[in-house]
């Protein structure tokens, strides 16, 4: 593809454009929200240098090989709701105008796409991105996608692709490793010892994204069985197995097999087919591989165990899954009608409640209308009075494995008392997956006997070693852990699992 030379003369650029898409939310990411959060040049490298982020896995062999990086953009949101339009044409006109006005210089690129991009006219906004910097940078040389695990793709999003490579494991904690895995297929594309071919494969099988963490079984072990093929190849050899992400409607949600190897196209679409086919086999089993409760059944049954006094080594973890925008009030309304003491909410995302709990002050009461603003389902926005323990801006560097050393800016944030709850209030979107949300307060788990998360799979990397008990939560927001009851449009539903037969109840 691209002839062995002198390796530090090689010139490599690096961009990246992520969301986590819920088609379903009516408010749109725009590109002022994205504009916040993005870097670029050399503030790219400093900020994401040695974090276990995919840009700073791209960086690390870049510099281990001695490469010169040409640092473009990175703007990323996470899980939110749909892209504007403006925002995906205007990354996409940066990325492409920076890789032209290298002039033919280049000699590669990486490309950080998530998978689950969405917006009100790009069904498949990567496929239009990677097609567009193909053609900016000419049909020879390589670019390498690194994408995320939930990603919704086919083989329509990499067809300009030399190849493309997805977290191994959710909680994400192999972030960096993707980048490596991305940039060192690079390398060796360059020095001339592979030529690198993909295959992919659709089983046609979405779960709900809770039931996606990938050390739940079936799912280990078809991950485990993936792992092996590498290892067992004479050749080289990279599997991803994307779980998908339900709650972008478009044609290619739910699961994929990408399958990456050294000139072997048919032997790599052989892998793929194998393990989409035993993924399809095990469709059942991976949709509810575990219990779900409503809220009043998690409520009262955490409350007897506490009531009981039975010793334990951390709190118990009331998982509202189902809340997408972290501003779902269901479990915070019952846990307040109940009574329910020494429980944190941490990091309800409602930016005029946080402003309105500065301008109160911290040692003073106010009254607030708090979340259930960001869509139909996001349950009631509650009447409340607070006391305000503090309120400032709030930043920090995520402490965690998932994304570690990334850092965040929360805008303005208030910690507050209601009732005896305590409800941490950010103005930027953000999930608590570990104990930062404490911590950056000067507390700790130990302060509570109940926490209430939001997060998917994130969380389990930090809580499962530490919390008493984890009860997924259903609520009928648009996460919810019954696929059937969203309203897709895009998606051939008579197609795809569960659409197609009833998923059994295992609660």
């Amino acid at each position: 593809m691209t002839r062995p030379g002198n390796q530090s003369s090689r010139r490599i650029a690096l961009a990246g454009f992520q969301i986590e898409s819920v088609s379903f939310l009516p408010q749109a990411a725009t590109l002022a929200e994205f504009e916040r959060v993005a870097v670029r040049g050399e503030s790219l490298l400093d900020q994401l240098r040695g974090t276990n982020t995919v840009i700073g896995g791209f960086i690390d062999v870049c510099e281990r090989e001695q490469l010169q990086m040409v640092p473009l953009v990175y703007a990323g949101l996470g899980a939110v709701g749909p892209a504007t339009d403006e925002a995906v044409d205007h990354y996409q006109r940066e990325i492409c105008e920076g890789i032209a006005a290298e002039a033919g210089h280049l000699d590669g690129v990486l490309l950080f796409l998530h998978g689950a991009a969405w917006s009100a006219s790009y069904e498949d906004p990567e496929a239009r991105m990677i097609a567009a910097v193909r053609q900016a940078l000419g049909p020879d040389k390589p670019l390498m996608v690194a994408l995320d695990y939930h990603g919704n793709i086919d083989a329509g999003t990499l067809r300009h692709a030399t190849a493309a490579f997805a977290y191994h494991l959710s909680p994400h904690t192999d972030m960096a490793e993707t980048g490596v895995r991305a940039a060192d297929c690079l390398v060796r594309t360059l020095k001339g010892e592979i030529s690198p071919v993909w295959a992919i494969a659709k089983p046609k099988v979405l779960v709900p994204s809770i039931f996606s963490a990938t050390a739940l079984q079936p799912l280990a072990g078809i991950i485990a069985e993936s792992r092996s093929m590498e290892q067992c190849a004479p050749g080289y050899l990279d599997i991803s197995i994307m779980a998908g992400f339900s709650y972008g409607d478009s044609p290619s949600t739910g699961f994929s097999v990408v399958c990456v190897a050294d000139g072997d196209k048919a032997g790599a679409q052989s892998i793929a087919d194998t393990l989409s086919g035993r993924i399809h086999r095990e469709r059942q089993a991976l949709y509810e591989p575990l219990p779900v409760f409503q809220p009043h059944e998690a409520i009262s049954r955490v409350q007897r165990e506490i009531a009981a006094g039975t010793e334990r080594r951390g709190p118990y973890v009331l998982l509202e899954h189902a809340d997408r925008m972290n501003d779902s009030t269901y479990l915070l309304a019952a846990l307040l009608a109940q009574g329910a003491q020494r429980v944190a909410v941490p990091f309800l995302w409602d930016p005029a409640a946080a402003q309105a709990a500065l301008e109160a002050g911290a040692g003073n009461q106010v009254a607030l209308r708090l979340g259930g603003h960001s869509s139909d389902k996001a349950g009631p926005t509650l009447e409340v009075t607070a006391n305000v323990v503090w309120a400032g801006h709030k930043q920090y560097r995520v402490s965690g494995r998932v994304m570690h050393g990334t850092p965040m800016d929360l805008g303005v944030t208030a910690l507050l008392d209601i009732n005896g709850i305590s409800v941490s209030v950010v103005s930027t979107f953000a999930f608590g997956i570990d104990d930062d949300p404490f911590r950056i307060f000067g507390l700790g788990l130990h302060d509570f006997d109940i926490i209430v998360l939001r997060s998917k799979t994130h969380f389990r990397a930090f809580y499962e070693p530490v919390a008493q008990e984890i009860l997924i939560v259903d609520t009928p927001d648009y996460g919810t852990a019954d696929l059937r009851k969203l309203p897709y449009r895009r998606l051939e539903m008579p197609s795809h699992f569960p659409f197609n037969e009833a998923p059994r109840r295992t609660a």
